[in-house]
């Protein structure tokens, strides 16, 4: 591996070794005490890359400055990465497994539960021959996403340091929590920031870049029923647990993420909590298009005013909570961050697809509060399982595009 290469992976085993899971059951900012663990690691760590003004906030919020070491003027531009992990899977005790110079064919992840990733069933493993890859053991996540971001944030930084040569203007860096569950960048202080505009760091295939994103709703569904003696329930149960799944059954097949891809909305029924006498059913509404959205939304509405006629006995009710919505107008509108972003890819010898990312980011949040930031790849893919894995060849490249971002901006 190259000296780059070498720092990225470096840094992403020291920072995966560190449990860093998000709990969307939780409503504190951060959701687990491990982020401000973690936040207060990094931000130890800073000064000796480079950084300066680094600051810890009140709900782990990392920010700093790579000062500008020229006199020409030049736009403020942010780089963003987050610190917590999915709690789709064990996120604890991650070992990540090195794959150097990738042949083309099957690769191991774990032989005792034959674990593999091959071409046939990852087409893009065919783009990564002659890569360093890094998968999990397959007891874990890999945490990827988005500890790679953050790893390529650091090694960007310490260039800069060890090499004044290469002229920039003033850099933010933000390192943010609870990215996982939606809800950490409503408390980020974007005015404080002090961005022009900015990137985050989180995605996966080589050239993709998010411009766009789902918008997207949680939902609960509180469902109260009547419980009697089974033997004389004729007439008067009302059977939460029953009506859950009955609600659950009558969304359209056709409209859930196992069958839906590209630009296609849908529900997703997350979970539930429940017995004879009430129950909760959780899940997220998702689609690109807001009017589809808000459509899909009215639809579940009519489906729970279905089973009330159906289940006269008992009480149902939904309540939707906003996530986030789609950033992609708010940047076409505000072209400057995508502009400088696909010269730097240009620059770096990089095909590019514009993608509307079927999830959200941070940066989503960010562009409708006034700092338009897309997503630019980060080198991972199948996050959230066991069988995520990263080219670290895929993550060097960021760095590249990194470099010529900040540096096209004092060469205008």
């Amino acid at each position: 591996m190259n000296e780059i290469k070498q720092e990225l992976y470096d840094r992403f085993i020291k920072y995966v070794s560190i449990d860093t899971t998000s709990d969307p059951t939780q409503k504190t900012t951060p959701t687990t005490a491990s982020q401000m663990m973690f936040a207060k690691m990094l931000a130890d760590e800073m000064p000796s890359v480079g950084f300066t003004e680094v600051e810890m906030d009140e709900y782990g919020f990392v920010t700093a400055t790579i000062a500008a070491n020229t006199d020409t003027p030049a736009p403020v531009v942010g780089f963003f990465a987050h610190m917590d992990t999915v709690s789709d899977f064990n996120g604890k005790g991650i070992c990540p497994k090195l794959h150097p110079n990738y042949d083309g064919g099957r690769l191991v992840i774990n032989e005792d539960k034959k674990m593999y990733l091959s071409p046939d069933t990852t087409p893009n493993l065919k783009l990564c021959i002659g890569n360093d890859l890094v998968t999990s053991d397959g007891t874990t996540i890999l945490g990827g996403d988005d500890k790679i971001g953050i790893s390529v944030i650091m090694t960007f930084a310490r260039y800069l340091k060890d090499h004044p040569e290469v002229k920039h203007g003033k850099i933010r860096v933000a390192f943010t929590v609870d990215e996982e569950t939606g809800t950490g960048i409503a408390f980020f202080d974007v005015d404080r920031f002090g961005a022009d505009f900015a990137y985050t760091i989180d995605g996966g295939t080589l050239g993709e870049i998010d411009y766009g994103n789902f918008n997207a709703d949680k939902f609960a569904i509180s469902i109260v029923g009547k419980n009697c003696h089974p033997g004389s329930a004729k007439d008067f149960m009302a059977n939460p647990v029953r009506i859950a799944a009955d609600i659950v059954s009558s969304w359209p097949e056709n409209r859930l993420p196992e069958t839906t891809d590209k630009e296609d909305g849908f529900i997703l029924f997350m979970g539930m909590e429940g017995n004879l006498e009430q129950a909760v059913l959780r899940g997220l509404v998702r689609d690109h298009d807001l009017n589809k959205f808000e459509s899909s939304k009215k639809e579940l509405q009519e489906i729970i005013n279905q089973k009330l006629e159906k289940y006269p006995n008992a009480k149902i009710s939904v309540t939707f909570t906003k996530q986030y919505r789609n950033m992609k107008d708010v940047l076409e509108a505000h072209p400057q961050a995508l502009t400088v972003l696909k010269n730097a890819l240009v620059a770096a010898g990089i095909d590019y697809k514009l993608a509307q990312v079927r999830g959200g980011t941070d940066g989503a949040q960010l562009t409708f509060r006034g700092l338009p930031t897309p997503n630019i790849f980060a080198g991972y893919e199948n996050p959230h399982g066991p069988y995520e894995w990263l080219s670290l060849d895929w993550t060097e490249k960021v760095f590249h595009i990194m470099k010529h971002i900040v540096t096209e901006l004092v060469n205008k």
